[in-house]
């Protein structure tokens, strides 16, 4: 594994879990940040001391670098975010980060039981810090902090378990006591929601135009959407369409089947057309572990820092125990219409081609640290080139799918922008996502609340765009020298950049 330089350790250990898991920095297993109060101002004090060490010596990566620093001194020092959410205390406590096989099984238990074993101390800090945490974020998170229990591994140490158990139920009642009582404005507010993103990507964000930007996208993607659904039924409005469209899914026990067969189709067309520099590595579909039974599908790739190994496509059916009703709602997810693209998003050219990509990166930074807008906007940018290279051109559904998820992804970014800078409340979020996508009810509502915890959301259509704008440069640019594998090649190099240093990929591509 790599040694870090001061630097970069000292923004590792202010992103523990995210390093961990994605980056395969496994010399913090069985650890959890310090999220206290005074755990996180000694992480800042580390940071600005480990500056004295010196640049990188490439000119990208040193940007690369600033950019980390400048956004854990606004996320944990300007804007105190583990003092207004959840969120990283509950990415923190996570023991799901040990299910995959990166490592021999033993050595991975050992790991998790130290993890549990530091649940009391973590959830002491977290409820240290949590004073303000509002009643929006605390009410959309419960559920999540709630469902922790469940990854109480039933074969640890019974005193293990009752130590996690008891302050499991801290943190449970801190948190519902906050969803009862807290301040009802979630928001970061204009000066906050700017710094935040403008930060974590290395550019100015000018919040107006990105809203701007995000409506002029719904727009097109509409556009788009009635003309892909006319192929299917000129007659009908498209939403009434393609609210049909997804009510034709497998059933629960069809769907891990019908995500590996898209997966195969998605990774033979991505090798075809060959749209990423590597279409090596092995990708297997199977059931989420049950930690992870909150996300429909998700990728877990093969980490960088990690040995070769497989890479999972995790699927989660409706749990048998559900009501009809959400059953079928969850089951809309895997529809013939929507799940052909979020298997282009989550395996090939997407997610599992990315990470094939991150394992090469030619330098230690580059593998480690990663811009969730680039790692997001990729994948989806992966699902719109899929249209235009030709994947089931035969069949409207697979454009109409892409449409859709369009749709939900660029909604975010309104509803973000709108919560957090427009005095926009979940119930009005909510009802845009009902009215400018697919979803209704529970799900438009849910995907509102999201905005409250997580306010970079809109990173998947931001990144997109950018990602096509440098395409349209690099086309000009190059001319005649312009291929989609160099330029995919030429980006991939940069692991995952912050989007306002994308133009690297032009200079040296």
């Amino acid at each position: 594994m790599d040694e870090l330089s001061p630097r970069l350790r000292a923004v590792c250990d202010l992103e523990v879990a995210e390093v961990r898991e994605y980056s395969g920095r496994h010399e913090y297993d069985g650890a959890i940040q310090d999220l206290s109060p005074a755990g996180v101002r000694t992480g800042l004090a580390r940071l600005a001391a480990a500056a004295a060490s010196g640049p990188q010596d490439d000119p990208h990566d040193e940007a690369h670098l600033a950019a980390f620093e400048k956004r854990a001194q606004v996320a944990f020092g300007d804007l105190e975010l583990h003092r207004r959410s959840p969120f990283p205390h509950l990415d923190g406590l996570d023991l799901a980060c040990y299910d995959r096989d990166y490592a021999p099984a033993h050595d991975r238990e050992l790991a998790r039981r130290a993890h549990l074993a530091a649940w009391p101390q973590a959830v002491d800090a977290a409820v240290a810090s949590l004073d303000q945490l509002s009643s929006p974020v605390a009410t959309a998170l419960l559920g999540g902090i709630r469902g922790l229990a469940a990854g109480i591994p039933a074969d640890a140490p019974d005193d293990a378990r009752a130590a996690a158990a008891d302050a499991h139920a801290r943190l449970a009642a801190h948190v519902e006591r906050a969803a009862r009582d807290g301040d009802p404005d979630p928001s970061l507010g204009h000066a906050g929601l700017t710094a935040l993103m403008s930060s974590a990507e290395s550019m100015h964000v000018d919040l107006g135009r990105l809203a701007e930007r995000a409506d002029a996208e719904r727009d097109r993607l509409l556009r788009l959407l009635a003309a892909d659904c006319a192929r299917i039924d000129a007659g009908r409005p498209a939403l009434e369409v393609a609210r049909e469209l997804v009510r034709d899914h497998p059933g629960p026990d069809g769907v891990i089947d019908a995500a590996a067969d898209w997966t195969r189709r998605a990774i033979e067309f991505t090798r075809e057309r060959d749209l990423v520099p590597y279409h090596d590595g092995i990708c297997l579909v199977g059931l989420a572990p049950e930690s992870r039974r909150w996300a429909m599908a998700m990728m877990s790739s093969a980490a960088p820092g990690e040995p070769e190994g497989p890479s999972w496509y995790y699927i989660t059916p409706p749990d048998p125990s559900w009501p009809d009703r959400e059953s079928e709602e969850w089951l809309e997810v895997f529809s013939a219409t929507t799940l052909p693209g979020i298997t282009v998003h989550e395996v090939a050219p997407g997610h599992f081609s990315h990470g094939r990509a991150l394992r090469r990166a030619p330098t230690p930074l580059r593998r480690t640290l990663h811009s969730a807008a680039f790692i997001e906007g990729w994948a989806h940018y992966a699902e719109e080139l899929c249209v235009e290279e030709g994947f089931c051109a035969d069949d409207p559904r697979f454009a109409v799918g892409i449409w859709l998820e369009a749709l939900v992804r660029v909604t975010r970014l309104a509803c973000a922008i709108g919560v957090h800078t427009a005095g926009m409340s979940v119930a009005e979020g909510a009802r845009r996502f009902a009215a400018d996508t697919h979803l209704s009810g529970s799900a438009a509502l849910s995907e509102a609340s999201r905005a409250t915890f997580d306010p970079t959301y809109g990173r998947y259509t931001w990144g997109k765009l950018e990602i096509l704008d440098l395409r349209e440069r690099a086309r000009k640019q190059w001319g005649a020298g312009f291929s989609l594998r160099r330029f995919h090649t030429a980006l991939m190099d940069l692991g995952s950049p912050p989007l306002g240093l994308l133009g690297t990929a032009l200079d040296r591509g």
